[in-house]
């Protein structure tokens, strides 16, 4: 692919994220950074998830195991949209983002919002769905990469 064809698609998949990544984050940050639990907030909507897995067969799932997994789903983007901002050369930096994104959440739970419970397992559980986005991303890069097959080259600056 020539250098015009990877510089016009390195700029639209940056635009996209932007349109995609803004409100995703906004809304991460309201989850997150509100006084008020999620579930104190919907409870309704969890109610509703819960039963619905359990009706399709996953009855052992309880809100403990859907939060770390919404934990961990949550913070793909992170991962994705870090990766797509990092310099090519520097990708791995974006390994980063996630685990730093979650430490402010947290921090600023404990410092500012005494109703809220900061948890070393919210970070872990963050962190690593920030990096399945990061590896995800990566693999992808690789397997678009036409130049350098070994190279994570997706959309990287």
């Amino acid at each position: 692919m020539g250098t015009d064809a990877m510089s016009t698609r390195r700029r639209f998949v940056r635009i996209a994220t932007i349109v995609v990544g803004i409100p995703f984050l906004a809304m991460i940050a309201f989850l997150a950074l509100t006084p008020r639990r999620i579930e104190e907030r919907i409870p309704n909507v969890l109610d509703l998830v819960l039963a619905t897995a359990h009706r399709l067969g996953w009855a052992s799932l309880d809100f403990v195991t859907l939060e770390i997994i919404a934990n961990v789903l949550v913070f793909i983007p992170v991962g994705v949209i870090a990766y797509v901002f990092a310099p090519q050369r520097l990708w791995w930096l974006s390994l980063v983002a996630g685990p730093a994104v979650s430490v402010g959440i947290e921090l600023v739970q404990l410092l500012a919002l005494p109703n809220r419970v900061p948890s070393l397992a919210d970070i872990a559980e963050n962190a690593l769905g920030a990096t399945i986005g990061v590896v995800l991303c990566a693999l992808l890069g690789m397997m678009l990469s036409s130049s350098t097959p070994h190279a994570p080259t997706l959309e990287a600056s």
